[in-house]
């Protein structure tokens, strides 16, 4: 009968350290998701700038050497991130795909130009800079036209600052979800040790020293909670790079590094700080109150 209620007790315990230490993993889990995409949302944000395209059309007059000229300065311009050369025929037969069938059969003619498209670096795309750079390239005699998408500019430009702001906002509040949620879980298990917590502060025992394995243990299990969020975290962040490799997550290490740490030492300090109150509770409690 002993060995049977001793081992419904490991049971009962393992099964609270599990639940504890799964609780601590999937809040550190989300909280290190929502870090990630605040440490990549300046990348994210200069991602889709670096999308927006100035097109310069060029006159037909304009010589293959000026044609030539004026790209390698755009190419080394540092303000470029790209610089493509498109010809009227390349642009034709482009427009044709994405119609589905041939307007210069229909015209008679190729009424389009030939053009560079230019990408610009995310730090030059706002309308007074693109402005500037637009205004600059029309002044030159053999270009026809500069083209460019203004109010998706100034769009995108307004919504990126307003996501980085809710993303703080969000990322403050998750942090207090996540203490919230940690803390519950810990409150929990270490509540069906009060009666043990009470019995060692009768016989003497010291708050420090009872607190002592209470925190060792749920410092234990918040690094156990954090290390199964860090490879859930790791494996998110290689399926996102092999997917996007545009953004470039895994070459960015330090942004990695501050993300795995962070992470990991707030399951530490959660955990500690959750046992620290929880059982400071109890020792305070007065006997009676033990069974509400």
């Amino acid at each position: 009968m002993s060995q049977y209620i001793e081992r419904y007790q490991r049971r009962k315990l393992i099964s609270s350290y599990f639940s504890v230490a799964l609780s601590i993993a999937l809040v550190l889990f989300l909280l290190g998701v929502l870090g990630l995409l605040v440490l990549n949302t300046k990348k994210l944000a200069d991602h889709f700038k670096e999308q927006i395209t100035i097109s310069v059309f060029l006159k037909d007059s304009a010589k293959p050497v000026e044609i030539d000229q004026l790209q390698k300065s755009l190419a080394l311009a540092e303000y470029t991130k790209s610089a493509e050369y498109i010809s009227k025929e390349d642009a034709a037969e482009q427009y044709s795909e994405d119609i589905g069938e041939n307007f210069e059969e229909f015209l008679g003619y190729n009424p389009l130009k030939n053009s560079i498209d230019v990408n610009l670096k995310a730090d030059f795309v706002s309308p007074q800079q693109i402005d500037e750079i637009a205004e600059e390239l029309a002044a030159k005699a053999y270009v026809d036209e500069v083209s460019y998408d203004k109010p998706l500019i100034s769009l995108l430009n307004n919504n990126a600052r307003k996501i980085s702001l809710w993303i703080l906002v969000a990322s403050a509040i998750f942090t207090v979800i996540a203490f919230l949620l940690i803390n519950s879980s810990i409150r929990l298990s270490i509540y069906s040790k009060r009666f043990i917590i009470k019995t060692m502060q009768m016989v003497g025992a010291t708050k420090t020293f009872i607190r002592r394995p209470f925190i060792w243990t749920n410092i234990k299990l918040g690094m156990v909670g954090a290390v199964v969020a860090l490879i859930g975290l790791g494996v998110l962040v290689y399926y996102i790079d092999k997917n996007f490799p545009e953004l470039n997550l895994l070459q960015d290490y330090m942004v990695l590094i501050i993300l795995f740490v962070s992470v990991f030492s707030l399951g530490v300090i959660i955990s500690w700080a959750s046992t620290h109150f929880a059982t400071q509770r109890f020792l305070n409690l007065r006997t009676d109150d033990l069974y509400y």
